[in-house]
């Protein structure tokens, strides 16, 4: 269905080819070839790209700011194949050259692998996530990547990449009956720290969030990568995520996080993961949620000091 057309009216998306500097700036990364489970996530990216201009640029406030006039705003196409080994080194070294003249890379995913090259990239030294699961698994997977942060030897050494110090991740909406015991222990062993669900209900999303930042961003020249794993939303609201499960967050309460974590300067990137395009409902809530999470990205973004 056609947008109407309201010059009064800016929408959302639709912003110019990164030319070499930008406060923000957009990457495809369509990984999906080693999802646990078979997904289309590979046809997100364009699906985002597509809802976007659903929405305007404008927060209300006070006082009232326009994002496409605070903010530069520019897109930087997609990464052709960004699975496998090649994939992975040349999308690293993509986002390495997108953080050198960008306050903040958002990658639009693409299944969750695309966290671990993204972070390299931006040379990340803490991580937040936004998960229902550990993704500690062993091997190279959408369940990998927190694991491989911590422990693989990057595949562009080249680049000065680095492991991040295990006791600098924060995953927050850990949730009961989507995770087992020993990876569970693997975190506790590790010194992760892991926000479970249940506690951030408990105590809401602005003293999570302090905790989360401060972790995360502690240590001299902090760069910290965050991870927004759109499953840890309810299935009511994230039926386009394979991995939904009912009872996880409300589409509001992913929001707010995203827009509060964005907000610190320590933030340099931001992923977008798990949704698959294909599976979405006719109304394509996943991915309008999903769209609303790179606003509010931007959101944060605008909002800092």
């Amino acid at each position: 269905m056609a947008l109407s057309h309201d010059p009064l009216w800016p929408r959302a998306g639709a912003w110019p080819a990164f030319d070499g500097a930008a406060d923000a700036v957009l990457l495809g990364v369509p990984t999906w070839r080693t999802s646990l489970s078979p997904t289309g996530a590979h046809a997100t990216p364009a699906a985002i790209r597509d809802a976007l201009p659903r929405y305007g640029t404008t927060l209300m406030g006070p006082p009232i700011v326009d994002l496409n006039e605070r903010l530069r705003i520019a897109d930087a196409g997609d990464i052709a194949e960004p699975d496998g080994d090649e994939g992975e080194a040349s999308l690293i070294a993509r986002v390495r050259e997108l953080s050198a003249t960008t306050e903040l890379v958002i990658a639009l995913g693409g299944d969750n692998s695309l966290t671990y090259p993204v972070a390299l990239g931006a040379q990340a030294t803490g991580l937040i996530t936004f998960d229902a699961h550990f993704d500690l698994r062993d091997g190279v997977s959408n369940g990998t990547p927190v694991r491989r942060l911590v422990e693989d030897v990057p595949v562009m050494s080249t680049l000065d990449t680095a492991r991040i110090d295990p006791t600098r991740i924060v995953q927050i909406g850990i949730a009961d009956f989507a995770n087992s015991a020993g990876y569970a222990q693997r975190a506790a062993d590790w010194g992760i720290r892991v926000i479970t669900l249940d506690e951030l209900r408990r105590r809401g999303v602005d003293d999570v969030v302090v905790e989360a930042l401060e972790i995360a961003g502690a240590g001299a020249d902090p760069r910290v990568h965050l991870d927004i794993d759109v499953d840890v939303c309810d299935r009511a609201v994230a039926p386009g995520c394979p991995a939904s499960v009912p009872g996880g967050l409300q589409a509001w309460e992913l929001r707010a996080l995203t827009r509060a974590v964005a907000s610190d300067p320590r933030v340099v990137s931001a992923d977008l993961a798990e949704v698959d395009a294909t599976a979405d409902t006719e109304d394509a809530r996943t991915i309008r949620l999903a769209a609303l999470c790179v606003l509010e990205l931007l959101a944060g973004l605008a909002a800092r000091p």
